[in-house]
C-alpha cells in the first residue's frame, strides 16, 4: 500500500458514505506481503476511518461490487499512461454491470508517480521510501528485511 492508495481511499471516504477497500486474491502476482498481512495493514491504516472497510475478493471486481450492492467503483489514475487500461476496464465493467458506475480520482501531486512496483524496487535496492508508504508499511518492510533480506537488497 502506497501513500497514493491512502490518498485515493481517503478522498473516496469523503465522497461516499461507505468505502470498501477490496483486496484482490491474485495468484498471478507476487506481493511482498501475504493476503492476510495486506488486509491487516490496510485495516490498521484506515482504523480511524469508520466508513472504510477492508475485505478480500476473488474473480471480477464488478461481480464483487454487485455482491456488495455497490453503485460505484472508485479507481485511481496516476498518469495518462493509466488511462487507456482503466478506460477499457471501466467500459467492460459497464457492459457486465450497467448499473455500476466507475469514477476516477487523481491522487495528490506528490503521489502521482508512486507505484507499489517502483517502491518495492527502490526499497530492495536500499533507497529511502519514507513518505511514500504509510509508516506501518515501511516498518513492516524493514522488519521483513531484517528477518529475510529482499532480493537485490543492500545491507544498511
Amino acid at each position: 500500500m502506497t501513500m497514493g492508495h491512502v490518498d485515493i481511499i481517503e478522498r473516496a471516504a469523503h465522497l461516499f458514505d461507505r468505502v470498501v477497500v477490496a483486496v484482490l486474491v491474485n495468484p498471478g502476482k507476487s506481493p511482498l506481503f501475504t493476503l492476510d498481512e495486506r488486509v491487516e495493514i490496510a485495516r490498521q491504516v484506515f482504523a480511524g476511518h469508520p466508513n472504510v472497510e477492508v475485505e478480500t475478493f476473488q474473480g471480477l471486481l464488478v461481480d464483487y461490487a454487485q455482491h456488495k450492492q455497490a453503485s460505484v467503483i472508485v479507481r485511481g489514475l496516476r498518469a495518462v499512461s493509466d488511462f487507456e487500461y482503466e478506460f477499457q476496464m471501466a467500459l467492460m465493467n459497464r457492459h457486465l454491470a450497467p448499473r455500476i458506475e466507475t469514477t476516477f480520482l487523481m491522487p495528490a501531486e506528490q503521489y502521482a508517480y508512486l507505484s507499489s512496483t517502483l517502491i518495492k524496487e527502490v526499497f530492495s535496492l536500499g533507497g529511502n521510501i519514507e513518505g511514500m508508504v504509510p509508516p506501518l508499511v515501511e516498518a513492516r518492510l524493514r522488519a521483513r528485511r531484517q528477518a529475510r533480506p529482499l532480493p537485490n537488497a543492500r545491507t544498511t
